[in-house]
């Protein structure tokens, strides 16, 4: 997919790997904004093609007192007034095909979750908005099944797909990632590395998912040596206190040194 179609996307010609990156979910008009702010000065000083990502609503919940958002509509906008403010994209989740038209109208880039995935016609709604659609593979699928989904969305007549690895389920929980994929869903349409849900770990015992942040650095240096195309990466000033996967997000501050090893390994791998 080229990047240039995706409205506002900056540095294209960079040679850089492209990033999805933001909170898990919008708690609120200052934290979204704070976090945008941090992120697209650090991008554009490194020149990476830039996404800014936050879900307005998130379904997927463990337990019903779990934080689900603020309100669609004002999440959405929310996620408006960041693309407005700093010329940049933005991508948020959506989980029914309702959620595909209203969400269709404030961002540029419709994700459909891991969970999600092969359902048919939640996948033609998010295909016929028109917008970029990006597949979660889900963590029960292989990388080859994929073609099926980047297929569903060819068949509506977009051609504006990527697909996102978010590892693979390893027991009851734990995920892996399995970097022979990324290669082999190259083949169906530009693929992402979603770094820190790959290091989710789900299904605990208290109800509320966990994670190894401290391995972000690893998987994500791994996935561009690999050559992905894209990095998907959530991040949060207050990781301890976010409402959502606080677990394994990489705190905001350790963002920007992050991104310069990743620049870096991906200019080494440019030159073979």
């Amino acid at each position: 997919m080229n990047l240039d179609i995706i409205p506002q996307i900056k540095h294209t010609k960079s040679g850089n790997f492209f990033l999805l990156s933001g909170p898990c979910a919008i708690e609120g008009e200052e934290m979204a904004m704070k976090i945008a702010e941090k992120i697209v000065k650090i991008t554009d000083d490194l020149k990476i093609p830039y996404v800014f990502k936050g879900s307005f609503k998130k379904a997927n919940r463990s337990r019903i007192d779990s934080f689900t958002g603020i309100g669609d509509e004002k999440a959405l906008k929310i996620l408006a007034k960041v693309s407005k403010e700093f010329g940049v994209p933005t991508i948020t989740d959506i989980h029914t095909n309702e959620d595909a038209a209203m969400a269709a109208e404030y961002v540029d880039i419709l994700q459909i979750p891991a969970f999600l995935v092969r359902q048919t016609d939640l996948v033609v709604a998010a295909a016929e908005t028109g917008k970029t659609v990006n597949l979660k593979k889900g963590q029960f699928m292989s990388p080859e099944s994929m073609k099926h989904a980047v297929q569903k969305v060819l068949d509506c007549q977009n051609e504006k797909v990527m697909v996102t690895d978010r590892g693979t389920m390893f027991g009851y929980q734990d995920m892996i990632v399995d970097f022979r994929g990324i290669p082999t869903m190259q083949q169906y349409a530009s693929t992402v590395l979603d770094v820190t849900h790959s290091l989710q770990q789900p299904n605990q015992t208290v109800g509320v998912t966990g994670g190894r942040p401290d391995m972000i650095e690893t998987i994500a240096k791994a996935g561009i040596a690999v050559g992905v195309d894209g990095i998907f990466m959530e991040t949060h000033f207050d990781p301890a206190n976010a409402k959502s996967d606080g677990a394994n997000m990489l705190h905001l501050d350790y963002f920007e040194d992050l991104m310069k090893k990743l620049v870096a390994i991906r200019q080494t791998v440019n030159q073979f």
